[in-house]
């Protein structure tokens, strides 16, 4: 499921980021335990769904890592 989000061209996933990565911090990590079945990245997608700290750290992190890496990697394996 995540492999979709992963294909984009990087140009596109970095507008996304911007603009919706609160949601999809959240998503893409609850979506990434269904496939890796790891309880911390599930948690840590709830909490960035639902805190609203969360979700902005998530963004900032989520948004670095998509620039440099190309892929959102910090607890989401």
């Amino acid at each position: 499921m995540t492999s979709a989000y992963e294909n984009l061209p990087k140009l596109v996933k970095l507008i996304l980021q911007f603009f919706f990565g609160y949601i999809i911090s959240g998503v893409y990590r609850i979506l990434r335990f269904v496939e890796t079945k790891n309880v911390a990245t599930l948690v840590v997608g709830i909490l960035c769904l639902v805190t609203g700290i969360g979700n902005a750290i998530a963004w900032v992190v989520d948004f670095i890592t998509e620039l440099f890496s190309n892929k959102i990697t910090v607890l989401a394996d």
